[in-house]
């Protein structure tokens, strides 16, 4: 696992100083995981925020009725757990691996100290910043468009306009994704697929051809 690589990847730490980098690349902790490995539960005592090499990742919370509710699906590139470095000591959310992968750890007490550095602490609010204005995106996301729209918007996600694509994840785990249940969206794609538009079989998901340019 080449950690530097890893970190410049990710769009979190986009227009971070070099010395910074270098900062972090020198604290971040290489870890492995199984498929279905908890990472973190919630409410646990939090020691690192995660930045994911490979594989997927679910966030969740229990509500009261002991029902889960996915947060989000981390894929390669994203953090995720940093929430312990400044808020709060506690993991607000639980991380389930949807696939075996690697994570880097980057310890609470190693951003501390480096946390005493203006330039870095100047680089590490902004990167803060970007997170804080995807997390107000999504729940206006979630608000404002039906199950359609986010889900033609999870398939650009997956690579933009084409007319196929290659999802590693089950259907249960879309339908988390974007913020339905697994029974809506098997009603979406029934719907979508009698109009002749979309057809999911097996791990691939086939359009039919002007499918993005009806929707323009």
């Amino acid at each position: 696992m080449n950690v530097k690589t890893i970190l410049e990847r990710s769009h979190f730490f986009s227009g971070i100083s070099r010395a910074s980098m270098a900062a972090l690349t020198e604290i971040c902790v290489p870890k492995t995981f199984e498929k279905h490995q908890m990472l973190f539960l919630e409410g646990e005592e939090g020691t690192s925020m995660h930045v994911l090499a490979e594989g997927r990742v679910q966030l969740f919370k229990s509500s009261v009725e002991g029902r889960d509710i996915v947060i989000k699906i981390v894929g390669p590139g994203e953090v995720f757990g940093e929430v312990v470095l400044f808020e709060q000591g506690l993991y607000p959310v639980t991380a389930e691996a949807l696939t075996e992968g690697q994570t880097l750890l980057v310890p609470r007490h190693g951003i501390s100290y480096l946390l005493d550095e203006e330039r870095f602490r100047d680089d590490f609010i902004g990167m803060l910043m970007k997170k804080q204005r995807y997390l107000t995106e999504r729940i206006l996301d979630l608000t404002v468009h039906d199950v359609e729209e986010r889900f033609c918007r999870f398939l650009l996600e997956q690579g933009g306009r084409r007319e196929e694509y290659r999802i590693d994840l089950t259907k249960r785990d879309v339908a988390s994704a974007i913020g339905t249940t697994p029974e809506t969206l098997s009603r979406l794609l029934l719907k979508l697929r009698t109009e002749g538009s979309v057809d999911w079989t097996g791990g691939t998901v086939h359009l039919r051809e002007g499918f993005w340019r009806e929707r323009d």
